[in-house]
């Protein structure tokens, strides 16, 4: 999947996580301080490659780099915040709920 952050001094980069466990750590559209947007996203890039090592065997050199990325471009901003721009795919839709009974089958009277 990937995901289109905004760096405090407004530039823009596209990451990549082999899992949409991103959907866990960070939302669309919201905006996180920088230290927890660093947390949060490698915290879910760790995750992933975890994931990557259970399924095949070894770990994911591509979330791993992310990881990196994401680290050393926090260590050239102060502060400020990290919007989260998109996310692709986007998260899951929930599991909708059952429909409630029908009024009908729960008012009729056994003979």
């Amino acid at each position: 999947m990937t995901f289109q952050v905004r760096w405090p001094d407004g530039t823009e980069t596209a990451c990549y996580s082999p899992s949409l466990v991103m959907h866990d750590y960070l939302v669309a559209g919201a905006e996180y301080p920088l230290a927890e947007f660093v947390e949060r996203s490698t915290t879910a890039l760790r995750v992933a490659s975890e994931r990557v090592a259970a399924k095949y065997g070894f770990a994911c050199t591509s979330a791993m780099q992310q990881e990196s990325e994401i680290t050393a471009l926090a260590a050239t901003h102060d502060g400020g915040a990290v919007q989260v721009l998109e996310m692709q795919p986007p998260s899951p839709a929930p599991a909708a709920a059952p429909a409630p009974p029908s009024l009908a089958s729960s008012s009729e009277v056994a003979p």
